[in-house]
């Protein structure tokens, strides 16, 4: 299995010849490495309804036939625009041909804002958990630091988690120190930072900063392979 980082909070996992994007959002933002034409992926995994992070979804679904799984709100609103979804919600899981797939809490904001200036409410944020190929990945989505980030640990031991730290937004590194010692994850990559300027963050401090697991700081198009 192939996880690479790819700027802000793009993710991508290739596994028994399927290809995942967490968050594709590609045009407007200036740290990916990825192009909306080359990307082909199978399945779409989107953590909230913000434009940041719902991305290009619409037209890489439709180009590639892709799945798009989101929570019940989102996938509902992308479904009538005829792209092929699986509505889910946090706290539900689901066994999928790829593996399987949590929704866990997120504390954040998931309204979509369009160029009539008009936001959409679009359900609750969540973070993922993918349990795939005997391993766990989180991806936090945006949320702040919660408590509850133990439970969520302590129920699915976490092989590698991918922790916003740009703060202004979502934690910042001290709390996102934090939340990897709660979550114990084995391997702690951060994300959601230097895309604009608010989050801007130096992610190596961050990494220092972790006491209890690996950090690693990945640039786009860095790779870990399990």
């Amino acid at each position: 299995m192939k996880i690479s980082y790819h700027g802000h909070s793009v993710v991508k996992i290739e596994t028994n010849g399927k290809t995942i994007l967490i968050d594709p959002f590609i045009n407007g933002n200036e740290l990916t490495d990825l192009k909306v034409d080359d990307e082909k992926p199978d399945v779409i995994i989107l953590t909230h309804g913000h434009n940041d992070h719902v991305g290009d979804t619409v037209e890489l679904a439709k180009k590639n036939d892709s799945l798009v799984i989101a929570n019940h709100e989102l996938a509902t609103y992308l479904s009538w625009q005829l792209v092929k979804t699986h509505p889910m919600h946090v706290g539900g899981a689901y066994e999928f041909d790829f593996g399987k797939v949590k929704l866990t809490q997120a504390f954040h904001g998931s309204g979509l804002i369009t160029d009539g200036n008009e936001i959409i409410y679009m359900g609750m944020p969540a973070g993922v958990l993918l349990m795939i190929e005997g391993k766990t990945i989180f991806h936090a989505g945006d949320t702040g630091l919660f408590s509850d980030m133990k439970l969520i640990g302590e129920r699915h031991p976490i092989d590698l988690a991918f922790l916003p730290i740009g703060d202004n937004f979502t934690m910042g590194p001290e709390d996102a120190a934090t939340a990897a010692s709660f979550l114990k994850a084995k391997k702690v990559v951060p994300i959601h930072y230097d895309t604009f300027p608010p989050i801007k963050q130096d992610p190596q401090k961050f990494v220092d900063m972790l006491e209890d697991c690996e950090g690693q700081v990945m640039k786009a198009g860095d790779v870990i392979e399990y």
